[in-house]
């Protein structure tokens, strides 16, 4: 008997549809993975499932769990199996845990509210769970906050709340968006483990086409709300029959920049030399780091979370205090720079960020939002040039000129991220620091974005320093690659050299905790788990 069975379901949201006709079954067990593009309605299909939908939704078909249609269910009955026999991974954790309380109390309350535990009874059953997630209490006390872990360790805790009572469903959503390479398996093995041993179905959403072939039973691919073609994996890769299925197969597989395409040597943009940071307590984040890149050059730098890279990209431009060594940038150093001068650096590199709508001031029109680098410039610019070059950079990363008159929450997340890169191309910079830019972006904007970078970068001769955990975004970008860890560098070099043959262990570990969709297809078409 399957444990959910989802039929003829369609939701919209005023006149808005949103999900039409969706049907599928998951067995106890059974893992089930559901990708498609963002926007594509995975994740509205999950909070159907869980009834967590604005009050304007109107739906209908049917989601039978245990015999029971939660679409006609009463809210009370909901509150009793949400946590206890449905358990939900959200897709970020730091949203989804409350900052508040601590690990302990979050992961303890599943058996206060539907056991009735005491408060310490309860805590002890949540020391058990984050163990059983590899958060043992002796190493991660229950007394911490989300804010004082990892992305890796965050999730795991959100993994923890979802299973803590054992429920016969598990739906995450996302779950391993954002997360490096190291993290992203951990958490993957470990929802795994939790449908395999304990017998749970689980609904994996997620756009890593990859992650999802490594471990799924089934694959549903999704598209405006409709599933467009569902098959055994792995097999289903093999024999795609759908175009929208196929172009997403395509997308997930990104062009590698060719081994003689590296610039020749120039003057460097930006030279790190002998760079340290170090925090409270003596914790060095980086440790002696020295880099350079060249005019039109792309520089990745790879590492788990932890490993100093963001802390390294704030170094460079400025925002992090240099407890040694020095950064020059055009020459010109950092540390002593003043006016015209640190105005000039500041305008030579500019920064993407890795969430576009948190560095987006979502109260202000793109416009202006755009324009902010402006003020780098010597002079002031009247109001028509400013707005004339504003839309000539809106042109530049292929968004109308009308873009400027909206706010950010009126685009997608791959719109924000042009309209980000866009802010960053608009003071005329020779490089720019792109921390995590893509990480968090479906399969199809992903490669979207990435061509951008690289059509920007052969007609501007931009640089680029490319802070990612994704190993194949690195391949489409970077010339040479820099691989960081715990704040210093262990390998660095061609970027075709690096990852084809490591030489350092660290680095195959990264290698081998991110392979490709051929890699992982054929292991499992050879019978070997992943």
């Amino acid at each position: 008997m399957n444990v959910l069975e989802v039929s003829k379901l369609s939701l919209a949201i005023g006149d808005k549809p949103i999900l039409r006709s969706v049907s599928f079954a998951v067995a106890p067990g059974e893992i089930v993975g559901l990708v498609g593009e963002s926007g594509s309605g995975k994740s509205m299909t999950l909070h159907a499932i869980m009834r967590l939908l604005p009050p304007p939704a109107q739906t209908s078909g049917s989601i039978v769990f245990e015999a029971a249609d939660l679409v006609a269910s009463p809210e009370r009955e909901m509150r009793h199996l949400r946590g206890r026999r449905i358990g939900m991974v959200f897709q970020e954790p730091m949203t989804a845990l409350n900052p508040v309380h601590t690990i302990g109390r979050q992961v303890a309350e599943s058996f206060r509210l539907h056991l009735g535990l005491s408060p310490a009874a309860a805590m002890a059953e949540a020391g058990e769970r984050l163990r059983r997630v590899g958060l043992p209490p002796d190493r991660v006390p229950l007394d911490r906050y989300p804010h004082q872990l990892s992305g890796g360790q965050r999730q795991r805790v959100v993994t923890a709340i979802a299973a803590a009572l054992e429920p016969r469903l598990i739906l995450a959503d996302e779950p391993t968006t954002a997360l490096d390479a190291t993290a992203r398996g951990g958490v993957i093995a470990l929802l795994a483990g939790l449908a395999r041993e304990g017998g749970a179905g689980l609904v994996f959403v997620t756009h890593d086409l990859a992650a999802v072939a490594g471990i799924a039973d089934r694959i549903l691919f999704m598209n405006a709300g409709e599933i467009v073609e569902q098959g055994p994996a792995p097999a289903i890769f093999r024999h795609l029959a759908h175009p929208y299925a196929r172009n997403l197969l395509a997308a997930s597989i990104l062009p590698r920049i060719e081994p003689d395409a590296a610039p020749a040597s120039t003057e460097p943009v930006v030279r790190a030399d002998g760079v340290s940071v170090t925090y409270a307590r003596g914790v060095k984040a980086v440790d002696g780091i020295s880099l350079q890149l060249g005019e039109g050059e792309s520089l990745a730098i790879v590492g788990e979370s932890g490993s100093g890279k963001s802390t390294l990209a704030r170094a460079i431009l400025g925002l992090e205090p240099l407890s040694g060594g020095a950064v020059r940038v055009g020459g010109v150093d950092l540390r002593t720079a003043r006016g015209a001068a640190l105005r000039d650096a500041r305008r030579t590199v500019q920064a993407v960020f890795q969430d576009p709508y948190g560095s987006l001031n979502p109260r202000h029109r793109v416009g202006r939002i755009i324009a902010e680098p402006l003020h780098l410039l010597d002079r002031p610019l009247p109001a028509a040039e400013r707005r004339a070059r504003v839309a000539a950079v809106l042109e530049d990363v292929g968004l109308p000129a009308d873009t400027a008159a909206r706010f950010p929450h009126e685009f997608s997340g791959g719109q924000r991220q042009r309209i980000a890169i866009a802010r960053a191309l608009i003071s005329g910079p020779r490089a720019i620091v792109l921390d995590e830019a893509v990480s968090a972006l479906d399969v199809t904007t992903r490669a979207q974005i990435i061509a951008l970078l690289r059509d920007l970068s052969a007609r501007r001769g931009l640089a680029y320093i490319f802070i990612t955990h994704d190993l194949d975004a690195a391949r489409a970008v970077a010339n040479r690659v820099i691989v960081m860890r715990q704040g210093r560098v262990v390998e660095q070099g061609a970027i075709g050299e690096i990852l084809n043959a490591p030489a350092h262990p660290y680095t195959r570990e990264l290698i081998n905790a991110s392979p490709d969709l051929e890699t992982v297809l054929r292991a499992r078409e050879a019978g070997i788990t992943p």
